[in-house]
């Protein structure tokens, strides 16, 4: 076990000790909000540190018992410590991934905002198909979602539909999905039975605290509208919905799902806010890269993943290589290959200044 190659152990204990230090000072709850978030940064790194040295102590103790099986053979032990040993390199692995988890906001909460492209019935059902996806894997890790905003197709599933993602590491893991998805299959509302390709596009952004990026009133726009419903008693007759545009930018939020109008208005500030800060996150990359010369191509029409059912049954990420051929299995939520293989490919592609970082 190599937990040197991970992350600097020893600085982040000598970060945690300083911290500690600080805390027990007299003054140090004379600014309450600066002393919570020094408690937050305090527990982080306990929960950071604490696995590693739990890890260190089972690679010593199964070390020994190498030693000692070295010294007089044992078939049962030797296939106890086998499987011990197989585990902590499972451990080892999954605490590496989170060590890549490192960026300003990946411990965020996430925004995933799925939009049907080329394809007609098609791309919407594919955008209900996806969401359904993501809705499955955020269920398999205990994440709580919701979907804040939602415009079905004309025939079926969805033109446009956006969840919050709610969990620790949520955006960090999910921004893996961020691009075009393409499907080829046998259309269902062909009646020649075609083979059909449709494309999607996933945009995943940060939740950012309103007070992160601070929405100026004079620079809004909020508007109150009916809310969708299916028809019948499900229709809401109040003005419960509420839409809300950043004038400078021309971004727009809206939520319609909650039970009032302060409801939803409070939940599409929160969809405006990380947005509007995604926005100028990705403005100011534009910007670095124009200085270092770099042209990044169009995302749209640039696919991320290919999911072919027909002829032939595989998904395929086309930046990492990583691919299965169990379509179905990835479709109900099963995607951690796909993140875990992306999160390797993003940290190989980064400078040593930017690892540093």
């Amino acid at each position: 076990m190599r937990s040197g190659s991970i992350f600097d152990l020893a600085r982040l204990k000598a970060e945690l000790e300083r911290l500690q230090r600080e805390s027990e000072s007299p003054e140090f709850w004379a600014e309450p909000a600066r002393a919570q978030a020094t408690m937050q940064q305090i527990a982080r790194l306990r929960n950071q540190i604490e696995p590693v040295e739990r890890l260190q102590a089972q690679a010593q103790e199964y070390s020994e018992w190498l030693s000692l099986l070295q010294m007089e053979y044992d078939e049962a032990m030797a296939g106890e410590i086998a499987a011990r040993i197989a585990q902590l390199q499972h451990e080892v692995e999954q605490l590496e991934l989170l060590t890549l988890l490192n960026g300003e906001y990946d411990r965020n909460n996430a925004i995933l905002e799925i939009n049907s492209g080329a394809g007609g019935t098609e791309a919407c059902d594919w955008a209900e198909m996806l969401l359904r996806m993501y809705l499955r894997w955020a269920q398999r890790h205990g994440y709580r979602t919701e979907i804040v905003d939602e415009s079905p197709g004309t025939v079926t599933g969805y033109s446009s539909v956006g969840v919050l993602i709610e969990g620790e590491y949520a955006y960090g893991k999910l921004k893996s999905e961020h691009g075009v998805h393409r499907l080829v299959r046998i259309s269902p509302f062909d009646a020649n039975k075609r083979r059909h390709t449709s494309f999607v596009l996933v945009e995943v952004m940060p939740q950012v605290e309103q007070t992160e990026y601070v929405l100026k009133p004079e620079e809004l726009k909020i508007e109150t509208f009916r809310a969708g419903g299916h028809g019948g008693q499900h229709v809401n007759k109040t003005e419960s919905a509420v839409r809300i545009t950043h004038l400078p930018t021309g971004i727009t939020a809206s939520c319609q799902n909650e039970r009032s109008q302060h409801q939803n208005k409070e939940v599409a500030m929160r969809v405006l806010a990380s947005r509007v800060a995604e926005y100028y996150r990705r403005l100011e990359e534009q910007k670095m890269r124009a200085l270092k010369g770099e042209v990044a191509p169009a995302e749209w029409g640039h696919q991320i993943r290919s999911y072919v059912l027909q002829p032939y049954t595989l998904v395929k990420d086309h930046r990492t290589d990583y691919e299965t051929g169990n379509v179905q299995a990835v479709l109900d939520g099963e995607i951690d290959g796909f993140i875990e293989a992306y999160l390797r490919w993003s940290a190989s592609k980064r400078t040593p200044v930017e690892t540093q970082g």
